[in-house]
């Protein structure tokens, strides 16, 4: 009898997504929960995106641009670039998938960083690709690493900067030294769905310049800084072949009316994105003294996220802090089995987080 499922297919390890709070509330009876666990804007929506959605709901019996024209033409005239060098996803998430449909051939070979996104691995193995690791160095993408790993099956290379789940990035010099000495024809995906956070940090790269490049894909997203998380909004920036490509594998109406709304407006509130990035390096300050104070390691981090370590069985911690109504992201899925990334929230939800990992920590009753 013929499997009917593909063998590439079955020996998957889905991904598995932080924990929504109605989960945590339904199996353990809490009221209130704090969700530290999925990098999510802690300021919620911008008003701007709401009030753009409410506006649009009426028209939701209508399919959607198919091309997104408004919000391409939009975020175009803000990159101070062609409309041509754009393309929308269902999430950056969906672009990482429709790179591997446009450019990855069965039994080519991917490189990225372990750990990194998840998804990168998860893309290439659904499309019967040949992902190949290679270990962060220090915590920090090992560029010459992987430049050793390239063999004559290699076909892209997915780069996230920074990388999730550390938080640290590679340096403008250095990815464009990483880049001129990557033999021609392989396709790099530079993944920066934190560029928001991480723009200002010193050395951080200006991808734009590489635009032109005849094999960069730069990512990048709504859901983080913008906080359109639900409504699945991200986008791709290549020069105009690899972009005709993105579009030819995506399907017609992969972006919804209202992300599309949501997103024309979003771009407009540079309110809601400074206080956004405000509060978000506030809270990390803050984080850091803390678990300076508990004795615990951490990686300094240019993103919404901090990982640390707390010298015990990660996944005992994750469920302990659950307890106490604190939902955070054990690391053990990504072999990390002592580390634990943590969103930075608002003050207070920052001050709950702290108040559970020490007790935690110190092995009290919560």
């Amino acid at each position: 009898m013929k499997k009917l499922v593909r063998e590439n297919i079955e020996n998957i390890n889905p991904y598995k997504p932080g924990k929504p709070i109605e989960e945590v509330q339904r199996e353990l009876g809490l009221k209130e929960i704090t969700k530290l666990a999925s990098n999510e804007n802690p300021l919620g929506v911008s008003p701007k995106a709401v009030e753009a959605m409410r506006k649009s709901l009426g028209e939701v019996n209508r399919y959607p641009d198919g091309n997104s024209f408004y919000l391409r033409d939009k975020l175009a005239r803000k990159l101070n670039i062609k409309p041509a060098n754009i393309v929308f996803g269902n999430g950056s998430n969906e672009i990482i998938e429709l790179s591997v449909k446009a450019f990855l051939y069965e039994h080519e070979q991917a490189i990225m960083s372990s750990p990194d996104f998840l998804i990168f691995k998860l893309a290439v193995l659904q499309e019967a690709g040949k992902p190949r690791e290679v270990s962060l160095d220090n915590f920090y993408c090992n560029l010459k690493g992987i430049l050793e790993a390239v063999c004559d099956k290699t076909k892209m290379v997915f780069i996230a900067n920074p990388n999730n789940p550390v938080g640290t990035y590679i340096k403008e010099k250095g990815l464009e030294d990483f880049l001129n000495k990557l033999p021609e024809g392989i396709v790099v995906v530079l993944d920066e769905a934190y560029y928001e956070f991480a723009r200002d940090a010193e050395g951080y790269p200006d991808s734009l310049r590489f635009l032109e490049r005849p094999n960069v894909i730069i990512l990048r997203t709504f859901s983080k800084a913008y906080g359109l998380s639900g409504l699945r909004l991200g986008y791709g920036l290549a020069n105009e072949g690899l972009i005709t490509a993105l579009n030819k594998a995506r399907q017609p109406f992969n972006v919804n009316y209202l992300a599309q709304a949501a997103g024309y407006a979003a771009l407009d509130d540079d309110e809601f994105l400074q206080k956004t990035l405000k509060i978000n390096e506030e809270g990390k300050i803050f984080i850091y003294s803390e678990l300076n104070e508990m004795g615990l390691d951490y990686i300094p981090s240019a993103t919404n996220f901090i990982m640390f370590n707390v010298k015990r069985e990660a996944d005992a911690v994750f469920q302990e802090m659950l307890k106490a109504g604190v939902i955070v992201r054990s690391m053990a899925s990504y072999k990390l089995n002592s580390w634990i990334r943590v969103t930075v929230g608002t003050k207070d939800e920052n001050q709950r987080f702290v108040d559970a990992l020490r007790k935690v920590v110190k092995g009290e009753k919560l």
